[in-house]
């Protein structure tokens, strides 16, 4: 299972992490795994101010539909827009694409997040 200890992990499998003040999201190997090739993700607000858990966006696969959810309370500020024409490159680099990214209300609340170890076991459990 890889999952870099430098980024922050939600229980609904989304990843996150601070880059210059703004919160990178992306969801995390084991969901993209689960959820099998991707065919769309969106629905993002951008310029919404959300709460942490709330939903931000939905991946669909060719599975099942998932929602999207902000790791901490923020603005939504940018959408990956190349997900739309190629939504399968969550799939061949979930790490390395972002879906959105927001500006954290508290750039502290990432700490309260789940270490790589933490998600893990939350991971392996699902």
């Amino acid at each position: 299972m890889n999952l870099p200890a430098d980024l922050r992990y939600t229980p609904t499998h989304e990843w996150a992490r601070l880059e210059d003040g703004v919160v990178v999201v992306g969801i995390s190997d084991p969901a993209q795994e689960a959820l099998g090739d991707l065919v769309f993700v969106g629905d993002v607000p951008v310029g919404a101010k959300l709460e942490a858990g709330a939903v931000a966006g939905v991946v669909e696969s060719v599975k099942a539909a998932s929602d999207i959810h902000a790791p901490v309370a923020g603005e939504v500020i940018a959408f990956n827009t190349q997900l739309e024409a190629s939504p399968e490159q969550l799939n061949e680099a979930p790490y390395e694409v972002w879906i959105f990214k927001l500006r954290p209300m508290a750039p502290g609340d990432l700490d309260t997040l789940l270490s790589a170890e933490g998600y893990r076991a939350v991971a392996e459990s699902a």
